[in-house]
């Protein structure tokens, strides 16, 4: 699964630009036989017909990043963003496009056609001027570099939509995975593991689209699925800095697995919250409650959807969530995965779901 999730965050998976992290997870699923759709949107859905109830199982595709927004006289390009700090951005490489790696001028009209390498620039620190020096610089005064001489020889390479991604590659760090995207790129590793085996239900397993944007595949997936019950995969905040307390630290790496409460856009039916715990219990999986309620995940698309639905948020901590190195915990990954399979395994569901 850990080798999964590091090719996973490797490839370009900016909102909209979804593309290679569906084929990769087409190619992962058509050894297991399971009939696989796209939607107009671009979700994958996957299904394990089953005699109990519609469980549904979503994890997001997408990744925080920017497309290009406009090209400037002198070559530089102006980019719109969702989702990121502009602390975070400053001197960072990026690719443009998701194709495969190209070098600049080496490919025609768009970017489409291969990826081309870039940094993000701003103000040299000499030439700052004090309040400068003083603030961070927004997303309107830093740019995109690309070596481009001018607009014209600029626009032969890019064109305005094209996506804009982080250029790292995974790697450990201590016992830790350092790498972009690791929300929902954790999600996506642990549904893929789930999908090996049958529960006793009628799995529909969703990895959708543009949940950074505001959970829009989740909606359109909610609908088409009409769960019964879902669970949501997710990587989720953690800043467990030393001179912060408990609750703002929202969640701990290391601490286990962690369970939604309540966020910006869902507020967990105690039932759900109660046998995600018991489960963990049962089992001696480690746990946390997740302590905040900023932020939101496909669940709060999915809860409102058709007649209602009860969802639960299983996440993993990630230190740097939305930059271009977040961490997460091996052990926290792996004790994610085995809540969510000992929750669907003991079918947990009838402890939940409200039979009117």
């Amino acid at each position: 699964m850990l080798e999964r999730l590091k090719t996973l965050c490797a490839l370009p998976g900016v909102s909209g630009h979804e593309g290679p992290v569906r084929a990769y997870l087409k190619k992962e699923l058509a050894p297991l036989g399971l009939k696989t759709v796209v939607d107009p949107l671009g979700s994958l859905h996957v299904r394990r017909p089953g005699p109990g109830p519609r469980i549904l199982l979503a994890a997001h595709m997408d990744e925080v990043g920017m497309v290009v927004s406009g090209i400037r006289e002198d070559g530089t390009l102006a980019y719109s963003g969702a989702g990121l700090d502009a602390r975070v951005l400053v001197g960072k490489r990026v690719r443009i496009g998701t194709g495969a790696p190209m070098a600049f001028g080496s490919f025609g009209t768009s970017a489409s056609q291969g990826s081309i390498p870039g940094v993000i620039g701003c103000k040299a620190i000499h030439l700052q001027k004090e309040e400068e020096f003083k603030r961070t610089f927004p997303h309107e005064e830093l740019y995109l570099d690309i070596g481009a001489k001018d607009k014209k020889e600029a626009a032969q390479a890019v064109r305005i939509g094209d996506p804009v991604w982080f250029d790292v590659e995974p790697m450990e760090l201590g016992g830790l995975l350092c790498a972009k995207a690791l929300d929902d790129c954790i999600g996506c590793a642990i549904l893929l593991e789930l999908l090996q085996e049958d529960y006793g239900c009628d799995l529909w397993a969703a990895f959708t689209v543009q949940e950074e944007l505001g959970l829009r595949g989740a909606m359109a997936t909610a609908h088409r699925a009409e769960p019964a019950l879902a669970l949501v995969l997710e990587g989720t905040t953690a800043n467990d800095l030393p001179e912060l307390s408990p609750p703002k630290a929202v969640t701990r790496v290391g601490g286990g697995a962690a369970l939604t409460v309540m966020d910006a856009r869902t507020l967990a039916l105690p039932e759900m919250v109660a046998a995600l715990i018991k489960t963990a219990q049962r089992h001696a999986i480690p746990y946390q409650l997740r302590q905040g309620t900023k932020g939101g995940t496909d669940g709060g698309a999915i809860h409102q959807a058709c007649c209602g639905c009860p969802v639960g948020g299983v996440s993993v901590p990630c230190r740097y969530i939305h930059s271009p190195n977040s961490l997460a915990s091996p052990a926290d990954i792996r004790a994610a995965y085995e809540l969510a399979r000992a929750f669907l395994r003991d079918q947990m569901w009838n402890e939940v779901i409200r039979h009117a």
